[in-house]
């Protein structure tokens, strides 16, 4: 799992240096993380088949971050339950955009699965 973190990490460096390097408006863990799976998709493609038999390390590291993922939203809850009072007045439009994001970040991930499964031919 420490490999697997490592290599998280490291793209993650990399797409920061490549955000702040060319100036590009896009944060440097989604460069980061696209550039992950452009690296994974290659590795599937050009490994031996005995390599793609074995997950990569990073498979281990995420499922490790995404058990836990939960823990990762105490501190912000926190910070909203302490200060509750800065969102006098505010209250409506931030559970309106909390809502609507919810909303369409499932249809998007449900329009990304059929794409998928249609691509992928319901593997």
């Amino acid at each position: 799992m420490l490999q697997g973190l490592f290599i998280l990490l490291l793209f993650q460096l990399f797409g920061e240096a490549a955000a702040r390097g060319l100036g590009l408006p896009v944060p440097g863990p989604v460069i980061g993380i696209v550039l992950l799976v452009v690296a994974l998709t290659l590795r599937a493609r050009w490994a031996s088949p005995r390599e793609r038999e074995d997950p990569p390390p990073v498979e281990a590291a995420a499922d490790g971050l995404l058990r836990h993922l939960g823990l990762l939203f105490v501190p912000a809850g926190v910070g909203v339950a302490q200060s509750y009072h800065a969102l006098d007045g505010v209250l409506l439009p931030v559970a309106a955009a909390l809502v609507g994001s919810t909303v369409v970040t499932l249809i998007v991930t449900v329009a990304v699965f059929r794409l998928v499964a249609r691509l992928g031919g319901g593997d």
